[in-house]
């Protein structure tokens, strides 16, 4: 019943290949982790070793998202980085609103970097957002007060409980491991109150 009173959601993936600097990041990280992965088993066993394991799979997806989330001084640019850009601006142009949901709140703020760079105004929302001015954010968002098309969202912290139908577009930067979670962010902007068809990206 509520399916039927909703637009249409357009869900579609996005491939994009890392610079030659951030690919050269990755295969020594990968290969480092391999090495010490194998020690790591052999020393303690798979089941003593999760943790390590799933620390060093996160740190290769940060090196996918960009590498100068946790390297100081890494310049080397980022594929998946330029190609929001490209997503962003060509969106904006066509009039869409967007949120741009990531696990990770220093990619976020590189997020926030590059759009201060395109002078694209955007909000702000992660855990350490306050209960009274997630409320007003996204009221000023929903109802577009201050000419704002952007709104970036920890996926934690907004991928539940907020109602976004202010948006029509929705990039999830980097994947989560339950897709549920995802699907959840995307429901910020599709649920009752919709009125356009909404599009949802995952990089």
């Amino acid at each position: 019943d509520v399916l039927s009173e909703l637009p249409e959601k357009l869900e579609r993936r996005m491939l994009n290949e890392m610079t030659e600097h951030q690919s050269k990041v990755y295969d020594a990280y990968f290969i480092q982790a391999q090495k010490e992965l194998a020690a790591e088993l052999k020393k303690n066993g798979f089941e003593k070793s999760r943790i390590k394991i799933l620390a060093m799979l996160t740190r290769l997806r940060q090196i996918a998202c960009d590498p100068a989330i946790f390297l100081e001084d890494y310049t080397g640019g980022s594929g998946k980085l330029d190609m929001l850009e490209e997503i962003v601006a060509e969106a904006i142009s066509g009039g869409h609103r967007i949120l741009i949901f990531s696990q990770f709140t220093q990619m976020l703020q590189r997020i926030g970097q590059r759009l201060s760079q395109m002078e694209v105004k955007y909000y702000y929302l992660d855990g350490s957002t306050k209960a009274q001015e997630r409320i007003s954010l996204v009221k000023n968002f929903n109802e577009n007060r201050e000419n704002t098309s952007v709104f970036l969202l920890s996926l934690k912290a907004g991928g539940t409980g907020l109602n976004l139908t202010g948006a029509d577009m929705v990039i999830n930067y980097d994947p989560w491991w339950n897709p549920a979670v995802e699907d959840q962010a995307a429901d910020r902007a599709y649920r009752i109150g919709q009125e356009k068809n909404v599009q949802v990206i995952k990089l």
